[in-house]
């Protein structure tokens, strides 16, 4: 079980998701606070309400659909810096900061390739860094 939600982890943008689904529930969660915390009211609130929602699907859409992780960053990084105008500066400047390095961390991300440890047919062994095949991309060893 463990090892599977790892592997899981590992798969997708998780830290970078979670910064998104945390700042997008900061900024939906100010306009509901009492008057006496709120900044400015704005319409209701409905643009922070909206915004919120916008960054907690991209969150989520970075955990299950990886592939859109170019767009979830760049929508997260750009509702982000949009809620510090038309939210009680972005929930206080923390939705804001942390809305922004989520969509950072999301944008950032790339999938590992699987490793194989055999190279031709055998197994490599302890501290061979195996034959390097013209044209893979690796350095050949120099020698002195």
């Amino acid at each position: 079980m463990l090892l599977t939600w790892r592997r899981w982890r590992r798969g997708r943008p998780f830290w970078g998701g979670l910064a998104t689904v945390v700042a997008g529930a900061e900024i939906c969660a100010i306009p509901l606070a009492p008057l006496k915390i709120m900044l400015q009211q704005g319409i209701a609130g409905i643009p922070s309400v909206l915004m919120g929602l916008v960054m907690i699907v991209m969150g989520l859409s970075a955990w299950f659909a990886p592939h859109y992780r170019g767009l979830a960053g760049v929508l997260t990084v750009l509702c982000a810096a949009a809620a510090l105008v038309m939210s009680n500066l972005g929930g206080f400047l923390i939705g804001t900061v942390i809305g922004i390095l989520g969509g950072s961390m999301i944008f950032a991300w790339q999938p590992v390739a699987p490793t194989e440890p055999e190279a031709a047919g055998k197994p490599a062994a302890p501290g061979d860094p195996g034959p390097a095949a013209p044209g893979d991309g690796t350095p050949a060893p120099c020698e002195p």
